[in-house]
């Protein structure tokens, strides 16, 4: 390869003829006179007549010009010229290209993952080795390398498999990598960068140049953060805020979303990012009934682990019971339960009324503020409610140390009470209201700071007890209790040793009393807490902002994912046991990072989508037809025999040209569909349908490179009238009601690809599991075999999986597949036949979201039509080479005979 600047030649050799130009300007100097009719005059006029020797035409200069151009048009192109704006390589020799692939290049990695590749491509051609690292942590916690040099080949494949990770990048990690490489020849050094300071740029910029060849640093759009916002005063809405990681002049508009378990859109909200501003707060609006069923939010149409946030229970409002006992108080800032319900309306669903009644709500916690007995009728029923997991706060007033003075027994408190209570402060009193102890490092109130001006002035006093140190949750500064708990079945008795008013403490007027509640209302949903012990990792987020199962590196946390830094041991993702999930955010443990900032000097640049390279050779030969067949006009004009040629002519370039570019669109969709194996889908004609079912092919050939070993490249659409099947192994077909039949020639078009092994999947995509008159019209030029419904005896629900059920968007329809006994193929059957709108099940948005709901199972459905999908897959390509599986008992019963 020889390249000049951008411009590069694949096949120099070829620039040889053009040194054959200057003799092909000579040979095109002359041009035959046009030949002229000359009537033969008699011989006498001959007579005398002194001879001369007659000298050829000169060629006009300018179409000297037009045929030396297109001489150049074709050596050029013979060269095999590509266009590399943007992509400049340094010297030949060996080349150092650097990755950025931590959380923030997420947002555009197709990009810069085509940036990539076209560069390395380049250096390919020109035999170039490579050094290719990446500046993020590995998956299994391996800091940064640089594996030294490899061929260029190998370094795109490398490319081709990089992902972005969930994590900062580590460029001090990887400026260590480098400085521990021998630097015999100068090396020149592309740093493909996110945007990102991490602390590390410098160092590793140094190291990059200690390599003593030129650094060129490329940066693209760095991925969006989002984190939760401060709580605002709308119990209502979901705070969140966008940020974005400099503070530029250009507005931007994004979209926050809320995704429910099944993958629908709950809520969307509009976040403007002004000009000269770095984040924007906003406030996600919904029901409490559906802001229960969110499980995320992210940025629609961007893919990145920082901008998606993992919603557990924290998040979510839980119904709660409030009782308060001896009735309304006149004065509400003295009631009972006025402070509780302040503090508790931001988080929960709170129901007031008697106990009894409110059992038949399904509560997680039940607040009884100074009652002092549970009501007989109801005991045994909150006995088994805690039981089952739900938590029972108790608060002590009045009415309770009454109680508790007449001797009265209460088997729904955690400790056994002193009769009579403790005053501090009093007139009669030596002692002064006391402060609160710090809370213990293991208990559910772990990590709240006490205010100072908190002060208990009553209680009710604990009787001292062997176990009553392991029932305390927090004291007073003196070392009595103030909050105990028991444990009780799955569930808790908590009894907070004073008022939920201020007529003992002023603890309900501080703000410490708001996230004591919240965090007594968790342990109701199974939240655990320190005291509970590590959490393991259950679901992870990818870089791309996907759950996926943990890595072998991940380890479980212990304390507050909110203190979690993610990494390759503690990815961001869903963290916890049983039923239990804490969700751990990239995005809120980001904060505000800085830009990357560069020293003066530096060469830098932007990635863009137009830096790819582009091959010359299709423009330059077109060139040079366009001015051959104008060379072929002047030709005939310079002759005389243009008027003659010219209908015949035109006829002939018509014809030409309509050829050329039926045979170039032909030759097209041949290449594309033929050089690598992928699905295809028939075109419609309706835009809905056809988005609708490349959507889903493409979400199906993602789920198989995840699954198998089957790699297929992106789906393509068929016209059935104009285009070519036999290159697809499976022909998805919706079946709409405006389609027409097809044509004489379609149909035995797709005879013969069904004779040939071809696998055509008709969906009506309607859950109607009746017959289709739409598909009958459709399917009867075809001469499709018997057909019989799919048992679970079949290849086809074995060949990957192992399936009792063919769900796709709607669920139940039968399947309807050829009758064995017909079958003249090996027994594999040409056609698949439903009604469950298996596409839509399958479909997906760029980020990886689904685009339908899939009902009425959910996300459970949608698990198994992906499953059904692989097998047809897996069906169309290797048939029924697992028939003997299906057969095994009666092969081994054969086999014992």
């Amino acid at each position: 390869m020889i390249g000049l600047g951008p411009l590069a030649f694949l096949s120099p050799w070829a620039l040889a003829a053009l040194a054959g130009l200057p003799i092909l300007w000579w040979l095109l100097r002359v041009t035959p006179p046009p030949p002229r009719l000359v009537r033969f005059p008699a011989v006498r006029l001959l007579l005398g007549l002194a001879g001369r020797e007659d000298a050829a035409a000169r060629t006009p200069p300018w179409v000297l010009a037009l045929r030396l151009i297109l001489a150049a048009s074709v050596i050029l192109g013979a060269a095999h010229p590509v266009l590399h704006p943007g992509q400049p390589m340094g010297a030949d020799g060996p080349l150092l290209v650097a990755v950025d692939d931590g959380w923030a290049a997420a947002r555009d990695w197709p990009a810069r993952q085509a940036w990539l590749d076209d560069l390395l491509a380049r250096a390919e051609r020109a035999g170039r080795p490579v050094l290719l690292m990446g500046t993020a942590p590995a998956a299994d916690g391996a800091p940064p390398a640089a594996p030294g040099l490899i061929p260029a080949a190998r370094a795109r494949e490398i490319a081709r498999a990089m992902r972005p990770q969930p994590w900062p990048t580590d460029r001090a990690a990887a400026a260590r990598a480098l400085n521990a490489i021998p630097h015999p020849v100068a090396m020149p050094a592309i740093w493909l960068a996110d945007g990102v300071e991490d602390g590390g740029s410098q160092a590793f910029l140094d190291a990059l140049r200690a390599f003593h060849g030129t650094v060129r640093v490329v940066t693209g759009r760095t991925s969006h953060i989002l984190a939760p916002g401060p709580a605002g005063s709308d119990p209502a809405s979901l705070p969140v805020v966008l940020r974005r990681v400099t503070d530029t002049d250009d507005p931007e508009v994004a979209i926050v979303r809320g995704v429910d378990g099944a993958g629908r859109v709950l809520v969307r909200q509009e976040v403007d990012l002004a000009p000269g501003r770095a984040e924007a707060p906003a406030a996600l609006k919904l029901p409490a009934e559906l802001r229960n069923k969110l499980v995320r939010l992210d940025v629609e149409t961007e893919r990145g682990a920082a901008s998606v946030l993992l919603l557990d229970e924290r998040w979510r409002r839980r119904p709660v019971g409030l009782v308060a006992g001896g009735g309304i108080s006149p004065a509400p800032l003295l009631g009972q339960l006025y402070y509780v319900e302040k503090a508790l309306a931001p988080v929960a669903e709170l129901h007031r009324g008697e106990v009894e009644t409110l059992l038949n709500d399904r509560l997680s916690a039940l607040i009884l503020a100074d009652v002092p007995a549970v009501p007989a009728a109801a005991a045994d029923r909150l006995a088994a409610w805690i039981q089952g997991g739900g938590v029972l706060v108790r608060f002590a007033g009045p009415l309770l140390a009454h109680a508790i003075g007449t001797g009265a027994g209460d088997r729904f408190l955690p400790v056994r009470l002193r009769g009579g209570g403790r005053s501090l402060g009093g007139a009669m009193s030596w002692t002064a209201p006391m402060d609160l102890a710090p809370f213990a490092a293991e208990g559910p109130f772990a990590g709240l700071a006490v205010p100072a001006d908190v002060k208990v002035s009553a209680q009710v006093l604990a009787e001292p007890s062997l176990d009553l140190a392991q029932k305390t949750w927090a004291t007073l500064s003196d070392g009595t209790p103030l909050v105990t708990a028991e444990r009780r079945g799955r569930g808790w008795v908590v009894l907070v040793h004073t008022t939920a008013n201020p007529e003992w403490s002023n603890l309900a007027m501080s703000g410490l009393f708001p996230a004591m509640l919240h965090r007594l209302v968790l342990l109701a949903q199974g939240v655990p807490g320190k005291s509970t012990g590590p959490l393991a990792p259950v679901e992870v987020l990818d870089g791309l902002g996907r759950l996926t199962p943990p890595a072998a590196a991940a380890t479980a946390i212990d304390g507050d994912p909110a203190r979690v830094a993610p990494g390759p041991h503690h990815p961001p993702g869903l963290y916890g046991h049983g039923g239990s999930r804490l969700a751990v955010n990239l995005g809120p443990a980001l904060g505000r990072p800085p830009a990357l900032a560069l020293p003066p000097g530096v060469e830098t640049a932007r990635l863009s989508r137009g830096t790819h390279a582009t091959d010359l050779t299709g423009p330059l030969l077109a060139v040079a037809a366009a001015l051959a067949i104008l060379d072929l006009v002047v030709g005939l004009s310079l002759r005389g025999l243009l008027r003659r040629t010219a209908p015949g002519l035109g006829l002939l370039l018509l014809l030409a040209a309509a050829g050329t570019a039926r045979a170039a669109g032909d030759e097209s969709f041949a290449l594309e569909a033929g050089l690598q194996t992928r699905l295809a889908y028939v075109r419609t004609g309706d835009a809905a349908t056809d988005r609708k079912s490349e959507a889903g092919l493409v979400g199906l050939t993602r789920v198989l490179a995840a699954r198998s070993t089957a790699v297929l490249a992106a789906p393509m659409g068929v016209d059935i009238e104009t285009q070519p099947v036999l290159f697809f192994p499976l022909l998805y077909w919706p079946v709409t009601a405006t389609q027409k039949p097809p044509s004489p020639a379609a149909a035995e078009k797709l005879r013969s690809y069904l004779r040939r092994g071809g696998l055509i999947v008709f969906d009506t995509a309607d859950g109607d599991p009746g017959r289709s008159a739409r598909l009958e019209a459709l399917a009867q030029p075809l001469n499709l075999p018997p057909l019989t419904q799919l048992t679970g005896e079949h290849v086809l629900t074995r060949a990957f999986y192992l399936l009792k059920e063919t769900p796709g968007r709607y669920e139940g329809g039968p399947v309807w597949v050829e009758d064995n006994t017909a079958a003249d193929n090996d027994g594999v059957s040409p056609v698949v036949v439903g009604s469950a709108d298996w596409a839509g099940a399958w479909a997906e948005d760029s980020a990886g979201h689904p685009l339908y709901a899939a009902v009425p199972g959910g996300e459970r459905q949608r698990e198994m039509a992906f499953r059904f999908g692989v097998n047809l897959v897996m069906y169309a390509l290797t048939g029924n080479y697992k028939a003997d599986q299906v057969h095994l008992p009666a092969i081994l019963e054969r086999l014992g005979r």
